[in-house]
């Protein structure tokens, strides 16, 4: 917001240094800040595993800041809304063998959802904007325009992806501060400004995990449902899963099978049964064409994939982004999508975002839909038993 008027701006403060940059880069500017600290923590069910709570650190160091920077810092607990906007829904589409991406509903549905709503609430007309530290960019052709979510300068850190959920009026009332930066300058600024977390490592995995493993969150929810590891070229029964919720197309690590490596190649949701291959990469595997549905446009109206050139898409967070070609069609009266990137993927699994892009600007996104698995065995997670005879629809 360089040369604009100073706003009051509401900042959401993880701890973390990109957030931290961001409130020191707002408040150098002359805007009046107040930060915000979400508590959306579940480790209460797991506090004997350490002495203290992830969060409760978290929530030092967001302190800490907020002292070095000369901004006041409110705790807002958020963890009843986290669980009904975001966990329920994740772990339900993990109990239907999906993979879903609970850190694209939490910035949706909670950090700039449910967040908003108790700013309307408790602080009534007293923000211009909420910021965080995303690495992505706002931009608008001119005033009243429509804001644009665009691809951060960082092509490596790029968060478009987990803010494609967002609507047209989520986007209109935020911004990035950080976004357009690489890592290395928000590191420079941040020891720069004295942060105390100049040198704090960056927080991966689920952000309301912390350091509680993923097996360990769902085995708390989903509990255990052993059933066959079955070869898919063989049919061979091979070993026992814990349940077949632990794992997701692609995955390499927790099946325990003497002889690999193995790879989850499907899942058979309805007989428990997981489907592994030792030769995962292999033509037959891979899919260069799949389908999406449950749209969320940015712009609140559906763009014309179908004559963008240009148009891309990423399948999973990180750099890899496709050339693609898509398709609308209408599926038992569902507004659904067909993609084709041009080149095989191994890795694509129903419930997995697929998020669109014309140029650097991000459209929007959709979930993918279960595959058209061809004559290999496969069991899609609808649990429709599929083989050479079977024509399945995506």
């Amino acid at each position: 917001m360089p040369g604009a008027k100073p706003l009051r701006v509401a900042v959401l403060l993880s701890g973390g240094v990109d957030s931290s940059v961001a409130l020191a880069l707002l408040r150098a500017a002359g805007h009046e800040c107040v930060a915000f600290y979400l508590q959306i923590w579940f480790q209460e069910d797991f506090r004997n595993t350490w002495d203290q709570c992830p969060w409760e650190e978290d929530l030092r160091v967001a302190e800490s800041v907020c002292e070095r920077v000369g901004v006041p810092l409110e705790t807002v607990p958020l963890t009843d809304e986290y669980w009904n906007l975001v966990v329920k829904d994740s772990v339900e589409e993990i109990r239907k063998g999906r993979t879903p991406n609970p850190d694209v509903l939490c910035n949706s549905r909670v950090k700039f959802g449910a967040f908003r709503e108790w700013l309307a609430r408790t602080h009534p007309g007293e923000f211009d904007r909420v910021a965080s530290g995303h690495y992505a960019a706002v931009e608008r052709a001119d005033v009243g325009e429509l804001a644009r979510l665009v691809m951060s300068g960082d092509t490596f850190k790029d968060q478009t992806y987990f803010l494609a959920d967002l609507s047209q009026e989520q986007l209109g009332s935020v911004c990035f501060p950080v976004g357009g930066m690489p890592k290395a300058e928000i590191r420079a600024l941040a020891a720069s400004a004295e942060l105390p977390n100049a040198g704090r490592k960056d927080s991966q995995g689920i952000c309301f995990l912390g350091k509680v493993k993923f097996s360990e969150f769902i085995a708390e929810h989903l509990g255990e449902m052993p059933g066959d590891i079955i070869e898919v070229e063989s049919g061979k029964v091979l070993g026992k899963h814990r349940a077949y919720w632990f794992h997701t197309i692609g995955q390499r690590s927790g099946l325990f099978l003497h002889g690999g490596p193995w790879y989850v190649a499907g899942k058979d949701c309805v007989n428990n049964i997981v489907y592994v291959t030792r030769d995962y990469y292999s033509l037959d595997k891979a899919r260069d064409t799949f389908t999406v549905a449950g749209f969320n446009w940015i712009s609140g109206q559906e763009p014309p994939l179908e004559s963008i050139e240009g148009l891309r898409v990423k399948v999973r967070h990180g750099e890899n982004i496709y050339a693609c070609s898509f398709q609308f069609k209408d599926v038992d009266g569902e507004r659904c999508g067909e993609v084709n990137i041009g080149q095989d993927d191994q890795g694509l699994a129903p419930g997995q975002y697929a998020v669109f892009y014309d140029g650097d600007t991000c459209l929007g996104c959709g979930k993918i839909l279960e595959p058209n698995v061809g004559a290999i065995g496969l069991v899609p997670a609808s649990g429709e038993r599929l083989d050479a005879t079977t024509s399945p629809s995506a």
